[in-house]
């Protein structure tokens, strides 16, 4: 006989596993081998073995330490019609999972989720987090998943449950009337909510969402430009404050590109002309000004001549038209 020969021969009489930080589900590698009768079985806290018969689920064992024999595997005796004396050693399937929970994984939305504001109507919302699972429902996990695999690692379905997790996001974002600030501020109701949404879409493959944490909502960087103009807009309340904002944005602007007090005077001017625009379009009456003294306005347009705002013959026709009205 050959050391092969010999080899393949040999019974199995000590069955555990030391499972790895990224491992799920392995079915326990006997190749030819046969398990002993009277064998010892470890099943370490955290994990579950189960013992199949031509695929039907035959005898589970919880942590511990156990001797197989005939009396604790009551199901296998029946499938295998052995009698009460059964000494000889015995071949099934045997499979180890780990019932303990993985953390520390991400998710996200690859693409911006069309949420409806109740503020602002669509607008699209860009969401990520973390998460954790267990095995809760062995059959299942067993049946939908782990299949007739050897061996099933937290990297082979990641991808899978990425992918529901971002279809629960997306239906259940979708469909709720939230304002976009509510997403934001209350993060923890929301972690929640989500979670609940995508549970059903795990349990179908017999795991369990742990845990379920929004670390982020954020817009896309073009609808935050515009929704920041807008919350400027709700600050300042009124136009004629709107003018004074937007002119000292442009001045900022005009300063802040080296344009010098030209480029200042213009800026004060295209904010002051889009004010006005405003008020023209949005057919809102400007406010009346108060009547102020001729000779000072006179003053204040030849100091915006001399920045640069104003050109010589603005500046005369302005003056000539404010004399007038004093004459």
């Amino acid at each position: 006989m050959g050391l092969f020969d010999f080899l393949s021969k040999q019974f199995i009489d000590v069955i555990d596993w030391v499972e790895a930080a990224d491992d799920l589900a392995l079915r326990y590698p006997m190749r030819d081998h046969a398990i002993q009768n009277g064998a010892s079985l470890t099943v370490r806290d955290g994990q579950l073995a189960f013992f199949y018969d031509e695929g039907r689920i035959a005898d589970a064992f919880q942590p511990g330490r156990h001797t197989l024999e005939t009396g604790n595997l009551p199901v296998l005796t029946a499938l295998m019609n052995w009698d009460k004396g059964f000494v000889s050693p015995f071949k099934a399937d045997l499979y180890f999972f780990t019932m303990r929970e993985h953390g520390g994984l991400k998710w996200g939305t690859a693409q911006p989720i069309t949420v409806r504001d109740k503020d602002y109507g669509p607008i699209r919302v860009r969401t990520f987090g973390s998460y954790s699972f267990r095995i809760a429902d062995v059959p299942r996990f067993k049946a939908t998943v782990m299949g007739t695999l050897e061996h099933v690692r937290v990297g082979d379905v990641e991808p899978q449950l990425r992918g529901a997790i971002a279809t629960a996001l997306a239906s259940e974002l979708g469909r709720a009337e939230i304002a976009f600030v509510d997403l934001a501020g209350n993060q923890q109701a929301l972690s929640e909510r989500l979670r609940q949404a995508v549970a059903p879409a795990f349990a179908q493959w017999g795991l369990e969402v742990a845990s379920f944490f929004v670390e982020s909502v954020s817009l896309p960087d073009e609808v935050q430009a515009h929704f920041d103009k807008a919350s400027a807009m709700r600050v300042v309340g009124d136009l004629d404050r709107y003018v004074r904002f937007q002119t000292a944005d442009a001045i900022d602007t005009a300063a802040a590109q080296g344009g010098g007090m030209g480029g200042i005077g213009a800026g004060a001017a295209a904010g002051a002309a889009l004010g006005q625009a405003m008020a023209s379009g949005l057919g809102t009456p400007a406010a009346a000004a108060p009547v102020e003294d001729p000779f000072a306005l006179i003053e204040k347009l030849h100091k915006l001549h001399v920045a640069g705002a104003l050109s010589q013959a603005e500046f005369e026709a302005k003056k000539a038209a404010l004399l007038a009205k004093i004459g």
